[in-house]
């Protein structure tokens, strides 16, 4: 954070691109980013070999999120919350395949990327063609088997979760199929809303009593509005809808926590992302037999 933070102006940015749109305030970006993250370093380098196993990450195509008063907050995915835990994933021998919900473009929060970061620049370069030709996820939902090679679904953060998909039904027929066949799901700080699509259509959710770190509803109605992180309200609360489906949030601050329950991998904010990639790590090796051991 700046020494003259306090001096920033705390009114969000206009985004030229669209009516009524912002990006986070100069004030807000100065609490929020930074140009490096903690990242020090992959535990287990090249430890998985064979191959077979991939992550599929369902990245947001979305950029706008309309807020109660009418404004929009120009966002997508988080890029530290993206490509840390991918960085960790991907060095250690995972492959990668991107879909996004309509096969276009996923979008970056690129004011929040860290230009001094290499894992996550080098990680950005390395994706960045799957980023902007991904995959349609309906095409790969339609070819998903039990003995499909995805052994982790990966949504990142963002506000631009919260647009699509949650209401999303191949979002939902994804997660049911990684619930059914003993896959990971792994997501963090408003990522978690695309686990309300996984009860769509069904009288309750396959995740009703699980429990999963998220994004704090309370900094979202406060302090995000406050210092001009956010143009508005927002018109739902993540951990608002997740606890109606019967899910059990265990955090109440942004504090870079981590959970586990069963094969469901949650993280809180962006401070998170690179725990998350740790623990997505060991989860996924171990599930494998391939753990290296201590």
């Amino acid at each position: 954070m700046s020494p003259d933070a306090d001096d920033l102006s705390k009114v969000p940015t206009p985004d030229r691109a669209e009516d009524n749109a912002y990006f986070p305030s100069p004030y807000s970006l100065s609490q929020y980013t930074s140009p490096k993250t903690d990242f020090a370093g992959v535990e287990h380098p090249g430890a998985y070999t064979e191959g077979r196993w991939k992550v599929l990450m369902i990245a947001a195509e979305e950029r706008y999120v309309l807020c109660q008063n009418g404004k929009m907050f120009s966002t997508g995915n988080h890029p530290v919350e993206m490509l840390l835990p991918l960085h960790h994933l991907m060095q250690t021998g995972f492959d990668v395949d991107v879909a996004t919900i309509s096969g276009y473009p996923a979008k970056l929060e690129l004011w929040a990327m860290p230009h001094e970061d290499d894992a996550v620049l080098s990680t950005y370069e390395a994706l960045k063609p799957k980023l902007k030709q991904p995959r349609n996820l309906s095409e790969v939902v339609a070819d998903l088997k039990p003995g499909s090679d995805y052994l982790a679904v990966f949504i990142p953060g963002g506000h631009g979760a919260i647009v699509g998909l949650p209401g999303s039904e191949t979002v939902g027929r994804t997660l049911n199929w990684a619930l059914d066949h003993g896959r990971f799901i792994i997501t963090l700080c408003h990522g978690p809303a695309a686990l309300l699509a996984a009860g769509l259509g069904k009288p309750q959710s396959p995740l009703a009593g699980y429990s999963v770190c998220v994004f704090p509803d309370s900094l979202d109605e406060g302090p995000n509005i406050d210092m001009g992180y956010l143009p508005g309200r927002l018109q739902w609360l993540v951990a608002d809808l997740l606890t109606k489906q019967g899910l059990t949030v265990v955090n109440d601050k942004m504090a870079g926590t981590v959970h586990q329950d069963r094969r469901l991998l949650t993280g809180d904010s962006p401070l998170a992302s690179d725990a998350l990639g740790k623990l997505a790590v060991n989860c996924l090796l171990d599930a494998l037999g391939t753990a290296p051991q201590s």
